[in-house]
C-alpha cells in the first residue's frame, strides 16, 4: 500500500463513521467505489476522504441520505434553495414531533385525553369513594360514547352526576350496585337494591347517574347504546334494570294520594 491511499478501515477512522456506513453509501451512490489493488482491497484517495467528510457532515446535520447526492453536485444556489426546503421540512417535523409529545404528556392524564375535564374529575371522585376499577372503567367508556355521539348531553349529566354523588345515599346505592355487578341475576338482593333505587329516584330527578340507567324510548341514539353498554357488561345489572323498570312503571300507574 503506498502512503496516498487509505483502506476502508482507515478511511472509517479519520472521518469518524462506520465500515458499515461507508459500504452504505456505496450502495446508495452517494460514494464513488474506488480503484482495488491487486490484492482486491478497496483503496481510497484524498478526494474519497472529502467526499466522505461532506456526506458525513450532510447527515449529522439532518438532510436525509436521498437529497445528499443532489447537494453534494449542486451550485452554491442551489446549493442553498435546497438547504432552505430541508430545514423548513425539518422545522415541520419539529412541530409534529412536539405535538405527539405534548398527546402523550396527556395520556398521563388518563381519562382527560378523552373527556371533558369535568367528566373526568367525576371518574376521580367514583375512585375515590371506593368504586371498583372496573366499574369505574365501564362508566369512562359510557361516557366516551356520549361525548363523541352527543356531546350537548354531557353538561348536564356531569351536573346531575355531580349532585348525585353529592348525597351519601347515592353513593351508598353506587357501591352497591357496583358490588352487585358479580351477582347471579336470580339474587334475592337484587329485588332489594332495584326498591331502594327506585325510591330514590322517586325523591330526585332522574338522570344518567343511575346505574342501571332508566332513560325511556326515542332518547338520542347515544343514550340507547350507552345504556346497552352498561347493561351488557353484567347479567346482575340487565336484571336490577328490569326489576327498576317494573318497579316505576308500576309506580308511575299506581293512583295519586288523596
Amino acid at each position: 500500500m503506498t502512503s496516498s491511499t487509505l483502506t476502508i478501515g482507515q478511511l472509517a477512522a479519520h472521518v469518524g463513521v462506520t465500515v458499515r456506513a461507508i459500504r452504505h453509501y456505496h450502495q446508495r451512490g452517494l460514494l464513488a467505489e474506488p480503484a482495488r489493488d491487486t490484492s482486491g482491497y478497496r483503496r481510497y484517495d484524498a478526494q474519497a476522504v472529502v467526499d466522505l467528510i461532506r456526506i458525513k457532515t450532510l447527515s449529522n446535520a439532518g438532510v436525509p441520505l436521498a437529497r445528499i447526492e443532489e447537494l453534494l453536485n449542486a451550485q452554491p444556489e442551489e446549493f442553498t434553495e435546497a438547504i432552505t426546503h430541508i430545514d423548513e421540512a425539518l422545522r415541520k417535523k419539529i412541530r409534529d414531533l412536539t405535538q405527539h409529545r405534548r398527546r402523550i404528556a396527556e395520556l398521563a392524564g388518563g381519562e382527560r385525553l378523552f373527556l371533558p375535564a369535568g367528566v373526568a374529575d367525576i371518574l376521580a371522585q367514583l375512585r375515590g369513594i371506593g368504586v371498583s376499577a372496573r366499574t369505574v372503567h365501564i362508566e369512562r367508556d359510557a361516557w366516551i360514547l356520549v361525548v363523541a355521539l352527543s356531546p350537548e348531553l354531557v353538561p348536564p349529566w356531569a351536573d346531575e352526576k355531580r349532585a348525585a354523588l353529592a348525597d351519601p345515599e347515592f353513593r351508598r346505592l353506587y357501591l352497591a350496585c357496583d358490588e352487585a355487578f358479580d351477582w347471579e341475576p336470580a339474587d334475592p338482593r337484587l329485588v332489594k337494591l332495584a326498591d331502594a333505587m327506585v325510591a330514590w329516584s322517586a325523591q330526585h330527578q332522574p338522570g344518567p347517574e343511575q346505574s342501571p340507567p332508566e332513560w325511556a324510548a326515542g332518547e338520542p341514539p347515544a343514550v340507547t347504546l350507552m345504556s346497552t353498554y352498561i347493561v351488557r357488561s353484567s347479567p346482575a345489572w340487565r336484571r336490577l334494570k328490569e326489576l327498576s323498570q317494573e318497579k316505576l312503571k308500576a309506580l308511575a300507574q299506581s293512583p295519586e294520594p288523596s
